[in-house]
């Protein structure tokens, strides 16, 4: 049914903007006959493009138009219906298919020199011995640093095909004066979808997903069977941020938590007909305390499996409301790499309700509806939300157990939690933007991890004290201008989770990061309180 469906609709794209047939199957000139297609209605727009092609006074990229074109019809559907070029369409499948080609690192741009702050784990940078720290010097014993770079030069010169080298000369991380040659070649750089996974108290576990992606279900299942043994009683899953991805691999996770037969997620369209999802007996958390944590940026995906456990009554969902996408995506490919992402259904939780918000008034009204949310004050009371006009529906649903649950407008939380203002207010959202944690990590900071032989050493010993953090503040001025000193005062715990967060980041990377990060984080912190 898929493949067909992608048959007629490329068939229609092909007749309609005239992307083959216009210019190779039909003879006739432009001065004269009729085209030679039955189609009637398309005869306007296979002939403009035509006319574009062969008389346009000047040169223009035609696959560019094709594909805004393209987008202008997909994009009047629907918001999330696209176009995708091929680097685009490229970028996103590898992201969801768990990696990328390239040598495997995260970078910062300091004083004029390239300075590694992230080696994934295997990649290629691994292998040839690059370090955390690392100066990159020179690219094929030419000069690299110092010369005005930019991060599109970075990346640029980092970028190439699989299996070719790139000579990198590096100073070590540890200040010596040693010079050494990395070559490193590029290849496959494996990409979890699970950014952290931990023990938050001695019996409740921590599991954070920033996206659904093919390797989800397996990153899931490796890192509960590893924290079981580390005395999991008690999960926490934190869905924040995450902006979905596979259908499959949502109802995969949602697998883990349920008994075998209950209903997990339904789709239906127009030209697809109605297709149920079913927890099979092969879950690995069917009991014990679960919350599930989400925000305004939880989306699709996400949204499949907080509304799945919400309606089923397995577990708490805690948080603010989701962002309300409710719509399936199937993807068409191009034979030039390029893609279409075209809406094919919409999906149901199992008590029947679809929570996908209205986009009536257009795709940027659309997009600015999160802006509009935080404007209302919804990010800071959850009697806001329900004055939405999208909760104000003569439909009512509710979950396994008779409780009261929502649709039209995204997943309401069970518990409420407003938004942390001192952890997302302007000032550090500067300082966050100039990398400047991670600057002073790298300047000033790199000592004090010596300090500390693991992971869990660190997080339970290591906190900043006013002194660290006065020299920070002392430190970010110098680039950031007219700090607010009444918010700087409000964000002070902040600031110093912050700041110890990137520091475990520089040295461990994101599971250390987010164990930082969580802790006074006020949503974590009701998390706990709940599974208890």
């Amino acid at each position: 049914m898929k493949r067909a469906a992608a048959i007629i609709f490329r068939s229609i794209l092909l007749i309609f903007f005239g992307i083959v047939i216009g210019v190779y199957l039909s003879g006739d000139d432009l001065q004269g006959g009729t085209l030679a297609n039955p189609f009637a209605k398309g005869d306007k727009l296979e002939r403009t493009i035509r006319l574009v092609k062969e008389k346009y006074v000047d040169t223009i990229n035609m696959e560019k138009y094709e594909g805004d074109a393209i987008n202008n019809l997909l994009q009047n559907l629907d918001p999330h219906s696209l176009y995708l070029p091929p680097q685009q369409a490229q970028s996103i499948n590898e992201k969801l298919e768990g990696g990328f080609t390239g040598i495997g690192i995260e970078f910062q741009l300091l004083r004029d020199t390239m300075v590694i702050t992230l080696v994934y784990p295997q990649g290629p940078a691994d292998k040839a011995g690059i370090k955390t720290g690392d100066r990159v010097l020179t690219i094929a014993n030419r000069p690299f640093s110092g010369t005005k770079l930019t991060f599109e030069k970075i990346n640029n010169t980092l970028r190439g095909e699989k299996n070719t080298p790139i000579d990198l000369g590096i100073a070590p991380a540890d200040g010596s004066t040693d010079f050494k040659r990395c070559i490193v070649t590029r290849g496959p750089v494996s990409l979890s979808s699970l950014d952290a996974a931990y023990m938050a108290t001695d019996d409740v576990g921590y599991i954070k997903l920033s996206k659904f992606a093919a390797t989800s279900e397996s990153d899931f299942r490796s890192a509960l069977s590893r924290l079981k043994i580390e005395g999991l009683k008690k999960l926490i899953v934190d869905l924040r941020g995450n902006g979905g991805g596979y259908l499959s691999a949502a109802t995969s996770l949602a697998d883990h938590f349920l008994p075998k037969g209950k209903l997990i997620v339904y789709t239906k369209g127009v030209h697809e007909p109605r297709t149920d999802y079913f927890a099979t007996d092969s879950g690995l958390f069917e009991q014990g305390n679960l919350a599930v944590l989400i925000d305004e940026s939880s989306a699709s995906a996400s949204e499949i499996l907080a509304g799945c456990l919400q309606d089923q009554d397995r577990g708490t969902i805690i948080g603010r409301r989701s962002f309300g996408k409710g719509l399936v995506q199937e993807q068409f490919p191009f034979g030039d790499g390029s893609a279409v992402n075209l809406t094919v259904a919409r999906y149901y939780t199992p008590s029947g309700r679809s929570i996908q918000k209205s986009y009536k008034n257009g795709v940027d009204s659309y997009h600015n509806e999160i802006a509009e949310r935080m404007q209302k004050g919804e990010f800071f009371s959850a009697e806001s939300n329900l004055k939405d006009t999208s909760f104000r529906t003569s439909a009512t649903y509710h979950t396994a157990k008779g409780k009261k649950v929502f649709s039209g407008g995204g997943i309401m939380p069970d518990v409420f939690v407003p938004a942390d203002t001192t952890l997302n207010n302007l000032t550090i959202q500067r300082i966050n933007n100039r990398q400047l944690f991670t600057a002073y990590v790298i300047d000033k900071l790199q000592p004090v991890i010596k300090q500390y032989q693991t992971d869990n050493d660190f997080v339970k010993r290591y906190s900043v004290t006013d002194e660290e953090l006065n020299k920070f503040v002392t430190y970010a001025s110098a680039s950031v201008k007219n700090i607010d000193q009444q918010e700087l005062a409000a964000s002070k715990p902040s600031l110093k989770r912050l700041l110890k967060a990137y520091l475990g980041r520089f040295q461990w990377g994101d599971n250390v990061y987010y164990h930082a990060i969580n802790d006074g984080d006020p949503v974590m912190v009701k998390a706990v309180e709940v599974v208890k």
